[in-house]
């Protein structure tokens, strides 16, 4: 199966956290960060998923948000650090390429954010995701 989905990241499932409906899973990436994602219980089952379990996180760049400044008191529980590798900007949004540990990352953000924060190759930037937008497939 192919997907549009841009960021497909691999990495090893360590723990699963299982609620009345939803679950939490922690996946380590094979750069050694750890990504949460929040699926249904079902989900868990049907994949099978434990610690062990080899997956990809799967996040929409339309669902990365880049910091170029400390990030606090957020919510959000991905947080991860890297540089910008390329910036390719249209008339309204632009993709932003990141270099994470072990992996690269693309954000579609609006021309405007990349003006405000003054993206470019080389920022640093900590890519923010919520643990509800990252899908999981098994390998």
């Amino acid at each position: 199966m192919s997907l549009s989905i841009r960021n497909q990241i691999p990495g090893t499932v360590t723990s699963v956290t299982p609620g009345e409906a939803m679950a939490t899973v922690r996946v380590r990436l094979v750069g050694g960060q750890d990504v949460t994602a929040a699926v249904t219980v079902d989900a868990v089952g049907e994949l099978g998923l434990a610690p062990g379990s080899a997956v990809h996180a799967l996040v929409k760049a339309t669902e990365v948000a880049l910091a170029t400044g400390p990030v606090d008191g957020l919510s959000i529980r991905n947080r991860l650090p890297g540089t910008v590798r390329a910036v390719s900007a249209g008339a309204a949004m632009a993709t932003v390429r990141v270099a994470v540990e072990g992996a690269e990352l693309t954000a579609s953000i609006t021309k405007d954010a990349v003006t405000d924060l003054a993206l470019a190759e080389g920022t640093t930037v900590t890519a923010l995701f919520k643990s509800t937008e990252v899908s999981l497939a098994t390998v």
